[in-house]
């Protein structure tokens, strides 16, 4: 029997196949009932053993398990498409402050990944292993995100850490439900192009 692991490894790269899938041109052409059969046609046939292992099995073996906060966005991703709106915020607090949660990523992923990497004398990624003062400080920004109405920060990080604490992922570690390389990169890249927009509109 597949371990329930397993299952939700293999479900956030169906979610990101999904997500995918909705978002091309001739998808978003479609009317919403096509979107959604597309959706479920999409998840289905990748989850389809092929040899043994499924496609999405396939691409879990490259990329590894997404992150909660991957897959959150990527479900807001199908829904945004399946309803035929476009998740692309102009302000810090449209989309619940989509563009804050982008940059704490950022931040994270800046602060997280070369230090782990031995580019320091300290190792952030050991915090994840369920450090009191590193679960307190996600406690003070969720909170915080909170009281100026971002939503979408509170709710990554609610979600990052419930899923932890249930075991969700293959992975002990909290970070590991924070972010990945893949949401790591997308989040750099995102705020580039903002500040790229920004610069161009001067």
């Amino acid at each position: 029997m597949m371990a329930f692991t397993d299952m939700t490894g293999l479900a956030s790269i169906v979610i990101a196949i999904t997500a995918t899938a909705v978002a091309l041109p001739g998808a978003v052409r479609l009317s919403r009932f096509y979107r959604a059969g597309l959706a479920c046609a999409v998840a289905v046939v990748f989850l389809i053993p092929f040899g043994g292992l499924s496609p999405a099995a396939y691409v879990r073996g490259v990329t590894g398990d997404l992150s909660i906060t991957t897959q959150m966005l990527l479900m807001l991703a199908i829904l945004g498409g399946l309803r035929g709106v476009s998740i692309t915020p102009t302000s810090f607090k449209e989309e619940g402050g989509r563009p804050i949660l982008l940059l704490l990523i950022a931040i994270a992923a800046l602060f997280l990944y070369p230090m782990a990497l031995g580019m320091g004398m300290f190792d952030p990624y050991r915090l994840g292993y369920g450090d009191p003062w590193f679960l307190g400080a996600l406690l003070i920004v969720a909170l915080s995100s909170c009281f100026l109405r971002l939503w979408l920060p509170a709710l990554g990080i609610a979600l990052a850490v419930s899923a932890w604490a249930l075991g969700w992922l293959e992975s002990p570690n909290l970070w590991d439900y924070l972010l990945d390389p893949l949401l790591a990169v997308y989040a750099l890249g995102a705020l580039l192009k903002r500040g790229m927009r920004i610069y161009m509109r001067r």
